[in-house]
């Protein structure tokens, strides 16, 4: 699916600019939602795993909340 590598570019860029990795991206996203009572996350490793439970402490500024946003609103179904 051609669009959702676009939208993949365009959320890894977003977490390039805020200085945290995709990962960490889309966990705080998920974390920040009001409708969200818990995250799970998944790891094959240690690092994977660090990564995963520092996203706990990561919390998006309105920018990139804004940022990612407009990537949903430009393409929101990536995958059908």
């Amino acid at each position: 699916k051609p669009q959702a590598f676009v939208a993949v570019e365009r959320y890894a860029a977003i977490a390039e600019a805020a200085g945290i990795s995709l990962a960490t991206l889309a966990l705080a996203f998920v974390s920040q939602q009001r409708f969200v009572a818990s995250n799970i996350i998944g790891a094959t490793n240690r690092t994977q795993l660090a990564e995963n439970i520092a996203s706990a402490q990561t919390t998006l500024n309105e920018d990139t909340l804004a940022a990612i946003d407009a990537v949903h609103a430009d393409i929101s179904n990536p995958c059908p």
